[in-house]
């Protein structure tokens, strides 16, 4: 990218009719990212409206990256110090925060939205929003947005406000939400670990934060869960056609995935590899597990091992919302009362 200018969508092209040298391209960039990789700090277009003497703004990956992995996801941090806010502005696409550390609370069209360390908070589509801490502490925001989905539909509207354009030629105010999904001024803007539960899976020990199945919570483009690990344990290796950020909120551990190769016969047949290639990560490093890839993770330093896994829903959408489990996770050491199967995460399985 450019130092004066920002990419909102990346381009695809190529040659021939196939796209196998784009893919491997991809699949041939690191896939773990630690606090050391800024792909943009965003004070040269004024990114996220965050960058103010009182918050910071690190892009880790986004669709102008150099090393380009992904756009179905974008992943960026925001640091608000104490008693400090960051620039209000608007955008169409929805963006999710994980609240690392600290507290403070929302401001979203008009109403507040309190929020604290380790909840889940969204802010909707359409909507005028900032960021404020109250607090002396400083607050530390993750923030996953799908917002290329948005810029792929056209839905471009954005910027920290003002009259509009050519005023004399447009009518008076009108309603934006008259057009909204019936229902979604009832549904809640902050998860928190109280309003989830840890459950046993095929997959792993993890808790649902949002899926197609969480109706109550007002987020419609990420798919949100937490692995769990206990020392040396490993989820279930599995297969989906959905790509991935995972951030490692706790411990250590290294990832495997195995590629796959489509063969285009009379119908579509995989490949999986013989064998996996090895990604190693720590604490407060990001993790991408590329489309229609075998994927298993592994907690390897003694430690249990925490993992935040990301995914844009629109997969799901377009028909790809099952997850083929090829391996059961490691028995926990203890157990949950649960009935649970990979169908509660919105992920399904298959024996």
């Amino acid at each position: 990218m450019g130092e004066d200018g920002r990419v909102f969508v990346r381009g695809l092209e190529f040659d021939k009719y196939e796209l196998e040298a784009v893919r491997q391209l991809q699949l041939s960039h690191p896939r773990v990212r630690d606090k050391t990789v800024v792909v943009d700090h965003g004070e040269a277009v004024g990114h996220s409206g965050a960058a103010t003497k009182q918050s910071r703004v690190s892009w880790r990956v986004g669709p102008g990256d150099e090393e380009f992995l992904t756009q179905t996801l974008q992943v960026h941090f925001i640091e608000i110090d104490g008693h400090g806010q960051n620039k209000g502005h608007g955008h169409q696409n929805e963006a999710a925060f994980y609240i690392l550390e600290g507290a403070g609370y929302e401001i979203h069209d008009d109403l507040r939205y309190d929020w604290k360390k380790d909840d889940f908070v969204f802010v909707h589509t359409d909507s005028v929003h900032q960021h404020f801490n109250p607090y002396d502490e400083k607050a530390v925001c993750l923030v996953i947005k799908a917002k290329c989905t948005w810029m792929f539909l056209g839905l471009l509207q954005q910027g920290r406000g003002g009259p509009i354009t050519r005023e004399e030629e447009f009518g008076p105010r009108e309603d934006w939400s008259a057009i909204w999904t019936p229902g979604v001024l009832d549904r809640t803007k902050v998860v928190s670990p109280a309003s989830t539960v840890w459950e046993d899976t095929d997959l792993g020990r993890v808790r649902v934060m949002t899926s197609p199945r969480t109706e109550h919570a007002r987020l419609f483009s990420v798919d949100a869960f937490e692995f769990a690990l206990d020392p040396g344990g490993h989820t279930g290796r599995h297969w989906k056609m959905a790509d991935e950020i995972l951030y490692v909120k706790e411990g250590e551990g290294y990832s495997l995935h195995w590629e796959v190769q489509a063969e285009i016969a009379e119908r579509y047949y995989a490949h999986i590899a013989k064998e996996p290639q090895r990604f190693d990560f720590k604490q407060g490093d990001t993790l991408y597990v590329p489309q229609n890839t075998v994927a298993q993770h592994f907690a390897s330093d003694g430690t249990p091992l925490k993992l935040l896994s990301f995914q844009n829903r629109l997969f799901k959408h377009l028909g790809y919302d099952t997850v083929k489990v090829l391996e059961p996770a490691s028995a926990p050491t203890t157990s949950l009362p649960s009935t649970a199967t990979a169908d509660d995460l919105a992920l399904a399985t298959e024996d």
